[in-house]
């Protein structure tokens, strides 16, 4: 199980940054979205490896089945 974790970083004049870690796909954005109407406007959006990773589903499924011939 990975942390998910949001870092803001507010500079001098103002400016927000924020960097959004653990979270896998785009689903960050609904994370965020909330926030970012708070903050204001958005000038740019960097997206990261995790952004366009994909979640890992397994599952498990066997079946044996043997067959015999009559000789």
């Amino acid at each position: 199980m990975n942390m998910e974790t949001l870092e803001f970083i507010i500079y001098p004049d103002g400016r927000v940054k924020e960097t959004v870690t653990g979270i896998v796909g785009s689903s960050c954005q609904e994370v965020t979205a909330a926030i970012e109407a708070q903050l204001g406007k958005v000038v740019s959006v960097e997206k990261t490896s995790e952004h366009y990773a994909q979640t890992v589903n397994q599952s498990a499924k066997t079946s044996n089945q043997a067959t015999f011939s009559e000789w």
